[in-house]
């Protein structure tokens, strides 16, 4: 039951079985209601008698007060059970899908834009919530409860009970079998917020953009739309639960008329007395309310599905993982016969192989598209190959755990992640136990003392979102210097002077020279200079590599390399005319 409850509601395990608690903390609060039921029932029975003396009035009173007592027990214990126990199960929800992202491939964050992951992290989740506090213990605690009364009932009068009862399967019957109607209409609503979400985000991303090209108003319009749609969506969606649930509460109402139709008939017939007759009508009024509202969270329930697919979407999709004891003694990479395609079936490489040596400087060069990040992220097992092999040192990097490999590697990348927090915090993210010192030597490495020091507050200056606050060349370096701080035997270079001038890439050049000694460098770059003194060029065209060697070689064969520098140097006389 724990393993099913933990599927069906995305629960932990600990959280799975706190809502059993408080379903039945719900049993148990549902039960004692029915408690004032029974006395009002004997009171009465004695007020018509007139068998109402001191003793039976002090035991009246004591009833309620023992009643009254019970029901505050109940609910606090319900209210615990129910509620606080969902909210830290809700912080465990977040924490573990974090974690559960942080060991996804990132061919998985191909499929899911940043829009769809947060809806899944903070909306459906803030839906689960929501549900586990306030509809799921209590339809299922209502359910049970309404079942076990029901059963008393047949003991105490089987014809009675049976005008009471028959509405509640019908009603439960109407609502269950509109799931599937619910799940269109909620997947509708779904699939419209995600796509205004994205609409809002994209649009705060490229408001430079549209207001450059006068396209502001044509994009909002458009936002416009993207917002009806939403209301309308959430409007129909609403209506679907609601004609499902309406008209069960519409048919439960029935009970209380066929009960005083049964009674009185009985009644007339002398198979029951008054206080039987009496006795019912209470408990029906008292059975039809918490069904009522059990309805309309078996509603809220059925229309969770949708949240709870997107949510185990993620927890169910396959790790990556491997050997965590990785030591290797060399750090030589090689592509053996690797080929790879995206999700989308195209080829991307087809039987690549070459490999960089520790010590030496391996260039990725070639046409736009014909593969050369794609080699760079395969290198460091961001995505796995479709076929052949990459290996460190021998070792197939496929059989290796993702961080246990990363632990080797150095990585700039062409798009830099900076963070709202201090020039030398933003370094320091290369290595968290880094002292100041070592942080500030890799910034002067990465030839960045000189815009850090013109900061207000020099390398304590908070930067901004992404670094908002610096160019993208000041950016890019410190990039450059959380490598250096790590010092990791593997670099990856994936245009990691793109952003800078000529003189500051002459002078990350320099730094780099000094920090690839005996060390693996994988360099991607367009700039025919930047890998002009490397040991090594791969030339990727179409994904397949075309030539291999160092450049005064490939420079002698007067093939795709020589063309490539021939065209950029002839690019640099190009003048405005």
């Amino acid at each position: 039951m724990i393993q099913k409850l933990m599927r069906r509601f995305a629960l932990t395990e600990k959280g799975a079985k706190d809502m059993v608690i408080g379903v039945m903390s719900v049993v148990v609060s549902n039960l004692v209601l029915m408690f004032p039921v029974g006395l009002l029932y004997y009171f009465t029975e004695d007020y018509l008698n007139k068998e109402l003396d001191k003793s039976r009035v002090i035991f009246y009173i004591a009833g309620i007060i023992v009643c009254l007592i019970l029901i505050y027990i109940t609910n606090f214990w319900q209210y615990n059970s129910a509620y606080f126990a969902t909210y830290i199960e809700s912080g465990k929800r977040r924490v573990s899908l974090a974690e559960k992202l942080r060991k996804l491939p990132l061919s998985f964050f191909g499929k899911r834009d940043l829009s769809d992951l947060t809806t899944t992290i903070m909306a459906d989740s803030e839906a689960i919530e929501h549900a586990g506090s306030h509809q799921i213990p209590q339809y299922y605690g209502s359910m049970i409860s309404t079942v076990i009364i029901c059963i008393g009932l047949f003991f105490f009068q089987w014809k009675m009970a049976l005008a009471a009862v028959w509405v509640i399967p019908i009603a439960l019957i109407i609502v269950l079998t509109s799931k599937n109607v619910q799940n269109i209409f909620t997947r509708k609503q779904a699939k419209a917020k995600l796509e205004l979400d994205e609409g809002v985000q994209e649009f705060i991303e490229a408001n430079r953009d549209l207001k450059s090209y006068n396209a502001e108003n044509g994009y909002l319009t458009e936002l416009e739309s993207k917002i009806d749609t939403v209301e309308k969506r959430t409007m129909n969606a609403e209506l679907g639960v609601a004609a499902f649930v309406v008209s069960a509460q519409l048919i439960l109402k029935l009970g209380i008329g066929t009960v005083a139709l049964v009674g009185s008939i009985l009644l007339k017939n002398g198979d029951i007395d008054l206080m039987q007759f009496f006795a019912f009508l209470l408990v029906a009024s008292r059975l039809y309310e918490p069904m009522s509202g059990t309805l309309i969270n078996l509603g809220a329930v059925n229309a969770l599905q949708v949240n709870i697919d997107r949510m185990n979407e993620i927890s169910d999709y396959p790790e990556q993982t491997g050997d965590t004891n990785f030591d290797p003694k060399g750090y030589d990479i090689t592509f053996d016969h690797v080929a790879f395609s995206y999700d989308d079936g195209k080829t991307v490489l087809s039987d690549v192989s070459f490999t960089a040596k520790q010590g030496e400087v391996t260039a990725l060069v070639g046409t736009s598209g014909g593969g050369k990040t794609t080699v760079s992220r395969l290198a460091a097992r961001f995505w796995d190959v479709d076929s052949g092999a990459v290996t460190v040192d021998g070792q197939d990097i496929s059989k290796i755990d993702p961080e246990a490999l990363l632990s080797v590697y150095s990585i700039v990348f062409q798009d830099v992640t900076l963070f709202n927090n201090s020039v030398l915090e933003n370094i320091r993210v290369g290595r968290k136990d880094a002292t100041d010192e070592e942080v500030l030597e890799a910034a002067r490495l990465a030839n960045c003392d000189e815009f850090a020091l013109k900061l207000p507050k020099g390398y304590d200056t908070v930067i901004g979102e992404n670094g908002s606050e610096l160019s993208g060349g000041e950016r890019q370096r410190i990039s450059i210097a959380r490598a250096f701080l790590k010092n990791a035997p593997i670099i990856l270079l994936d245009e990691a002077s793109a952003s800078l001038d000529v003189e500051n890439e002459t002078a990350i050049q320099t730094a780099l020279s000094r920090l690839i000694k005996d060390k693996t460098v994988m360099v991607i770059a367009h700039r025919m200079r930047t890998v002009s003194g490397a040991d090594k060029i791969v030339v990727l065209s179409d994904g397949v590599v075309k030539e291999t060697g160092k450049p005064l070689e490939l420079m002698e064969k007067n093939g795709i390399f020589a063309r490539m520098v021939k065209a950029q140097t002839e690019g640099q006389d190009w003048t405005i005319v």
